[in-house]
Formats: structure tokens, C-alpha cells, sequence
């Protein structure tokens, strides 16, 4: 029997469903910057963020024959997402992954670095795929629609207002009439791997604060604390 090494990443495959020909594309699809290695995730992270959004507008777009182009784009934004996609990158797995590719330096794992790990993975599929002759764009689709497709057929052309208050908070204010929003951060603590954000936001004479782990979370948090405050939100 052979013996699998302790960096083989046939786990991560397995998860994805898919095995790569050229490994090198699915390790450097896990290398972050803060490896010091040289060649970063960086490049594929790129070409996956256009993967990614293209491929959710394709499937919002057969699927949804029933929404209107700002329910799409909207809903769009909420399966792209930064926390979504770490979310998604968790379940995989890639947590454990970039920390098995770089065991010296394992690299940073907030949001961010692992959303941008899962972009770049879809990448690196996306080019093993071409290059072994098949087709990249449906293999990404295939892995896209296992994640959302159920969730946009259930989806109601409103859902985007439950994930994203930031953006429903500024179509209420205009739609009432109030002054735009503004968002201060009032306090950042915490180490550079787990930091904790403290923001406001104002509406005129409104104002709501909440705390979350990365800026743009706490804002939405603060943001739907202010749309109760409002009466405006929508229930859950």
C-alpha cells in the first residue's frame, strides 16, 4: 500500500471533487503572500474573482427569469461576498490546507485570506481543466452550482436585504429622505490575525454602533441595528 504524504492535498480534491493534473496550480492557488514564497496566490485570486462573478450572473440568470437586473446584481453580491466565500472556503476545508502547504508560516486566516484562497483555487481548476483539454468554465459552474444553485431557486427577490443591510439602509434613507449614511470606526482591537472593529453609523440624527471581526461586517451589523431603529427591516 502506498503511503500518502503528509502535504498531499488529496483531501482538498476529494472535497472539491475534482483531481488536479498539475498540482503545482493548486498549490500556488494555497500559497499566500505572508509564505515568502515565490510565486503567491495572488494572480489566480484575480482570474477567480471574474470566474466566480461571471459564473454566479450565468446561473442568477437562467435560473431567475423572474427578477429584474437590480435584484440580480444585488443577489449577486451577497453569494460573492467576502464572508460567503470564507464560509465556503471553510467547508472545503482550506483553512487546514493553506496551513498544510506552508506548515513553517501558516499564512493569516480571516476573511480576506481565505476568500481570496477560494477565489484562486477556482482558478487553478479553471486552467488544470483547459489544459487537460476539458472544459474549465463548466467545471467551475459545476462546483459554483453545487454551493448557490439551491439557494438562488429559493431565494425571494428581496433576500439580498437579510445579508446586505449596508445597501438597504441607503436605498431606505434616499427613499425617505434622510442624509446618506456615514460610517466612522471608532476602535480597532485585537491581534492582526483576530481583530475586532468597533463602528458607527449616522443617518441625521440616528445613529447605531455595533462591533464584528472584520470592519465591513461590523458596519452591516450596525447598519440593520439602525434599520430597526428606523422600522424599516425586514423580517427574518
Amino acid at each position: 500500500m502506498m503511503t500518502r504524504r503528509k502535504d498531499d492535498l488529496g483531501d482538498l480534491e476529494a472535497r472539491l471533487a475534482y483531481t488536479f493534473k498539475d498540482q503545482t496550480l493548486l498549490r500556488e492557488a494555497l500559497t499566500h503572500t505572508s509564505a515568502g514564497a515565490g510565486r503567491d496566490n495572488q494572480r489566480l485570486e484575480f482570474l477567480g474573482d471574474a470566474l466566480l462573478n461571471f459564473t454566479v450572473a450565468l446561473v442568477l440568470h437562467r435560473e431567475r427569469g423572474d427578477w429584474q437586473e437590480g435584484a440580480m446584481s444585488k443577489f449577486r453580491g451577497v453569494l460573492v461576498r467576502t464572508d460567503a466565500l470564507r464560509d465556503w472556503a471553510l467547508a472545503l476545508g482550506l483553512d487546514q490546507a493553506l496551513k498544510a502547504a506552508h506548515p513553517r508560516k501558516a499564512p493569516p486566516m480571516g476573511p480576506k485570506p481565505l476568500a481570496d484562497a477560494l477565489e484562486a483555487v477556482l482558478a487553478a481548476i479553471y486552467l488544470d481543466a483547459q489544459a487537460s483539454g476539458q472544459n474549465g468554465a463548466s467545471t467551475v459552474q459545476s462546483l459554483v452550482e453545487a454551493r448557490f444553485l439551491e439557494t438562488i431557486r429559493q431565494a425571494q427577490p428581496e433576500s439580498w436585504t437579510r445579508t446586505d443591510p449596508k445597501t438597504h439602509l441607503q436605498e431606505t434613507v434616499a427613499r425617505l429622505g434622510l442624509p446618506a449614511p456615514e460610517y466612522l470606526l471608532l476602535d480597532q482591537t485585537g491581534p492582526g490575525h483576530a481583530p475586532r472593529f468597533k463602528v458607527q453609523v449616522s443617518v441625521g440624527t440616528h445613529t447605531a454602533q455595533a462591533e464584528g471581526p472584520t470592519r465591513k461586517r461590523a458596519e452591516g451589523t450596525a447598519a440593520q441595528l439602525l434599520l430597526d431603529q428606523l422600522g424599516t427591516h425586514t423580517d427574518r
